[in-house]
């Protein structure tokens, strides 16, 4: 229980400066794991071979992970400390206003907070009035009932001594709950971080009532976001990068490190989450099978079993588990491969493992590169697959810095939209599949347009670097919906294997005139243009009579072809996409052997892509 002297006395400037103490710790620790990630781990892996130079980076990478840890750990710490210094001012301030009543009034305040008061002089008693008749009796004074006004002033004062102390000794007991889970592991081993998700809820739960996730701008432009962020302190910044790291971690226009260190506290804490659930999961497997009836005698069918319900209902659950926890693995090694295999640091602007999940990679920073690409990734795109689409934009920033003057160049893997998970007809069990819908699209334009321009804010505008937007597949009609609804901004757009992009010309998409470059396997290999044709996700190249025409005019060279499907046919004839000449974009050569080959290493395919998104348009092998 806290007492009135030690409240009284409570110097709060020493938790504001032990805070203080504890926010240059995390600080340190965040500007050394960029050291780690940027100034040893990547020169190193470009200069040093062999298992010495893997052993070593190994250790860095830990280095690494234990550095962020401190970063988050010692933020929250720093959190609780500022909140309790902040709260405590107010009984303090309630308690030392009650006592001045007090000595004001000559009052004497006890340690048990009990108040004593002199009692009130006696009122004079009233003269005795004259007998209105002469021989009358006199009129009798009634007794001073009146309660002594001293009382009412101690029991006012002993009551809000009383609530001061009280919401001193609440405040004290939350945040003291809250600092002793922030304790480290004695072997520092934090390479999994998995205690991060408990003491974010912990830090939370104690300085909830002081720093709101409500104050955080909702719905602004990236331009505001960037203005809000800019109107900070750094000490406010910190809170709520550590309090609400989900709804920093996804503030567009915000620098690229700090919704890095946002995402990876979510990153981590998700891991945890799903790990746990995994194992408690785990330890609850219902019984598999059952013994299988016959449903017209009723008996059982000797022999057979079936799979319970509740077991398959496990399973299913199991499987969303196991694959939501391979997808945050994969991110995490492509963190892990900094350094190795050639690669700058990673930056994680985006991260939602809920549904399909989202996740946007960086290789390199967005926010001081001269040449900056966007991918958007297609159809079956997923958190639990990311490994490929992050490996893809691995290969192109390779390729992109070793270009003439080693060009300073950032490559993003844009999952930040629910992608179409079917491609074709039963395809994952759809009739008609989802790649064939252009709602997909729809709702990704805003999201998509959003990062786009966030990015651009964050680097200091749209001539800061140069933004080349490419598409694979589906993705590239994601990006030519974008363009047509919200804008992009791009100074280059490469069409990669497109099933169409909602437009008949290039130049109806928004970037430059003679800036839309397109690759594309033939036929036999990557049927996906073609596809698109047939759900008709290009633009028409014509009006519809000529698509009239053409539908009779299949129906009449085969006449068991039904004028429906003549039309259809037609349609699908009178359709633009990328690959075709007559849409009007830069045709590139390209050597893939299928739909997913276009990022092989030493391709043509790649080599075309890197030359764009570095600006060499002169070394674009042209088909």
């Amino acid at each position: 229980m806290v007492t009135i002297d030690e409240l009284k006395n409570l110097d709060t400037s020493k938790f504001t400066k032990a805070a203080e103490g504890w926010s240059a710790v995390s600080n340190r620790s965040s500007a050394a794991r960029g050291r780690v990630d940027h100034d040893m781990l990547s020169r190193l892996g470009a200069t040093q071979q062999g298992e010495a130079a893997d052993a070593v980076k190994t250790g860095l990478g830990r280095l690494s992970k234990n550095y962020q840890y401190i970063h988050a750990e010692c933020g929250m710490i720093r959190t609780a400390l500022t909140g309790l210094a902040e709260e405590l001012t107010v009984p303090q301030r309630k308690l030392k206003q009650a006592l001045e009543d007090a000595q004001a009034l000559k009052f004497t305040v006890k340690p048990d907070g009990s108040v004593e008061f002199p009692k009130s002089p006696s009122t004079p008693s009233p003269q005795l009035p004259a007998p209105a008749v002469p021989g009358a009796m006199l009129a009798l004074l009634k007794p001073d009932s009146t309660p002594d006004p001293n009382q009412a002033k101690a029991q006012d004062i002993a009551n809000r001594i009383g609530e001061a102390l009280q919401e001193a000794a609440e405040i004290d007991g939350r945040y003291a709950r809250a600092l002793a889970k922030l304790d480290a592991d004695p072997s520092l081993d934090k390479t999994d971080q998995s205690d991060i998700a408990g003491d974010i809820k912990a830090v939370r739960a104690a300085a909830g009532k002081l720093f709101s996730e409500s104050k955080i701008p909702k719905g602004g432009s990236p331009k505001e976001n960037a203005e809000w962020w800019k109107s900070l302190g750094q000490a406010e910044r910190d809170e709520y990068a550590v309090m609400f790291p989900s709804s920093i971690g996804k503030m567009d226009g915000l620098p690229s490190s700090v919704r890095d260190e946002a995402n990876r506290i979510l990153l981590a804490e998700a891991y945890s989450r799903d790990e746990e659930r995994l194992e408690s999961l785990m330890r609850r497997e219902p019984r598999e099978y059952t013994q299988k009836i016959n449903p017209v005698t009723g008996l059982p069918i000797q022999g057979e079993q079936e799979k319970t319900f509740a077991w398959k209902k496990w399973d299913q659950e199991r499987e969303v588990l196991k694959e939501r926890i391979s997808g945050m693995k994969q991110i995490q090694a492509r963190f892990d491969e900094t350094g190795s295999k050639d690669l700058p640091e990673a930056y994680l602007l985006g991260f939602d493992a809920d549904g399909l999940g989202r996740a946007i990679v960086a290789n390199g920073n967005p926010d001081t590169a001269d040449h900056t690409a966007v991918y958007v990734p297609g159809t079956t795109t997923r958190l639990s697959k990311a490994e490929g689409d992050i490996n893809r934009m691995a290969s192109l920033w390779k390729v992109s810095s070793a270009m003439p003057g080693n060009p300073s160049v950032s490559t993003i893997t844009w999952i930040g939209y629910d992608a179409p998970q079917s491609a074709y007809p039963t395809h994952n069990g759809d009739l008609i599949p989802e790649a064939a819908s252009p709602s997909y699209a729809d709702k990704a334009a805003p999201h998509l347009k959003g990062f786009l321009d966030g990015i651009q804010t964050a680097q200091g505008g749209p001539e800061a670097s140069h933004t080349t937007v490419l598409g694979h597949s589906y993705g590239t009609y994601v990006v030519g919906d974008t363009s047509q609804k919200q804008g992009l901004g791009a100074d280059d757009i490469i069409s990669v294997a497109s099933p169409g992009m909602r437009v008949s010309h290039a130049d109806e998409l928004d970037a430059p005139k003679g800036h839309v470059w397109s690759e594309a396997a033939a036929l036999g290999n990557d049927p996906v243009p073609l596809g698109g044709k047939a759900a008709f996700l290009g633009g028409d190249k014509d009006t519809a009579p000529l698509r009239a025409a053409l539908g009779a005019a299949v129906s009449e060279a085969v006449p068991v072809v039904p004028p429906a499907l003549g039309y259809l046919v037609g349609g699908m004839l009178d359709q633009n996409v990328p690959s075709d000449r007559d849409f009007g974009a830069n045709i590139m050569q390209t050597d893939s052997k299928d739909h997913s080959g276009y990022w092989d290493g030493g391709s043509v395919s790649l080599w075309n892509q890197a030359a764009v998104v570095t600006g060499n348009y002169d070394a674009v092998k042209r088909g």
